[in-house]
């Protein structure tokens, strides 16, 4: 038997896999990784009453997890690989096609430093696509934080003691203009129970009449001492007040004080998206990868 036909996969089955998902992230953080533990969470409990949307497989080497990929509707692949077993990628790219719908043109997401998933795209028949809303990977260190600053009446908080998942998740919907099905208390609750959230890295601003007003969510993987920022928004009618940069930097100090050593965060790469970015770039951030999309006619 060859080493390659040790590999086996098998469909996602709950948030077991989940925590064995963000082993294999842990494991694998560099600067050329794309996943943090944390951006798994926030990501996937999303997909709660929705897991049909999700055709989520898991693949092994003997028992070890070595790969996992997703594919949601209509027809995008999200996945993380080990490079070790870079051969699988073939294979993970026919069960992408086994388990989209013939007519659908398919798309991957991987970042620019993946080459060995890149060239498995190219040949698979895969094209980067160059025009389109693409994201940038922005990190810093944290040592000489600044002090968040607030006008007056805005105070800031966290989660810590605070049980109100409806108000966090109303906030987080009213940020990102999304309906009520998109997240609710319900999944708030369940991403708060979930590794490896942590309620005083939940930062959030209260408005003067008490109303949450902005917040930034970090995620802290002790393992590799590094916080990633996932999501920061802030509500209509409290924009451009500095209340964004705030939690940032609220998040950033309670990460730090927790062991964090080094934060990263995405945001829209495009100029005519520069909003978010520029925030993170004031604040230290600098660029250093880039997620790429490659695409191919069904």
């Amino acid at each position: 038997m060859t080493e390659h036909m040790r590999y086996r996969h098998r469909p996602y089955s709950g948030t077991s896999d989940l925590r064995q998902m963000q082993s294999l992230s842990q494991r694998l953080w560099s600067p050329a990784s794309r996943w943090h533990p944390g951006e798994l969470v926030w990501l996937r409990l999303h997909a709660i009453g929705r897991e049909a949307q999700w055709n989520t497989s898991l693949w092994y080497f003997r028992e070890q997890l070595v790969a996992w990929a997703w594919a949601r509707q209509p027809a995008h692949l999200d996945l993380q690989l080990d490079p070790e077993h870079i051969e699988l990628a073939d294979d993970i790219l026919r069960w992408f096609d086994d388990v989209t719908a013939a007519e659908a043109g398919r798309t991957v997401t991987v970042l620019d430093a993946e080459t060995g998933l890149i060239d498995a795209l190219r040949r698979n028949g895969y094209r980067e696509q160059t025009d389109g809303p693409f994201y940038v990977h922005l990190g810093r260190d944290l040592t000489d934080l600044p002090q968040p600053e607030l006008p007056g009446g805005y105070t800031l908080h966290s989660m810590l003691g605070v049980s109100d998942a409806d108000a966090r998740a109303r906030l987080d919907r009213a940020a990102f203009s999304q309906p009520p099905d998109t997240l609710n208390g319900v999944r708030y609750r369940e991403i708060m129970r979930t590794w490896p959230y942590r309620p005083e890295l939940d930062r959030f601003v209260a408005a003067p009449d008490g109303t949450p007003a902005a917040f930034c969510l970090a995620w802290l993987d002790e393992q590799n001492r590094v916080a990633v920022l996932e999501p920061v928004g802030t509500a209509p009618g409290h924009r451009r007040l500095g209340l964004a940069t705030a939690a940032i930097l609220s998040a950033l100090q309670a990460a730090e004080t927790l062991g964090a050593d080094y934060a990263r965060v995405c945001a829209r790469g495009n100029d005519d998206h520069r909003a978010a970015r520029s925030t993170y770039e004031s604040l230290g951030f600098r660029r250093y990868a880039t997620n790429l999309t490659w695409s191919r006619e069904a």
